[in-house]
């Protein structure tokens, strides 16, 4: 019979490691949505350098898989500040940055909602 306190710690290694590969999977989109998108759409728009965000999110992504790597115990602890703060630089550029350098990709909005021109 499993020990109370076992079963709660495997439990709980294993939630850590899905939110350390879900976090990871978060950051490498942002990394690699960085990546293709050319540097004159970053200044385009008003937003810091591609190298910047190219720093920032390369940055998040080795942070990532480090919370990934520790997160079943191993050397480094699980997800932890470094992680969250990771997962927040990515998500800055995911919400605020890749629609606005997206959108400069397509020459600007003209007159363009949601779904496609007006």
């Amino acid at each position: 019979m499993v020990d109370g306190q076992v079963m709660i710690f495997y439990v709980e290694r294993a939630v850590f490691f899905v939110l350390a590969l879900v976090a990871l999977g978060l950051e490498l989109w942002a990394l690699f949505d960085c990546v293709r998108h050319k540097a004159s759409a970053f200044e385009a728009t008003g937003k810091r350098t591609k190298t910047f965000w190219l720093a920032l999110t390369g940055g998040a992504t080795f942070v990532g898989v480090i919370s990934l790597l520790g997160s079943g115990g191993g050397l480094f602890g699980t997800i932890g500040l470094f992680g969250l703060a990771a997962v927040v630089a990515a998500s800055v550029y995911l919400a605020d940055v890749r629609p606005a350098v997206k959108d400069a990709g397509r020459g600007g909005s003209r007159n363009t909602g949601p779904y496609g021109p007006w």
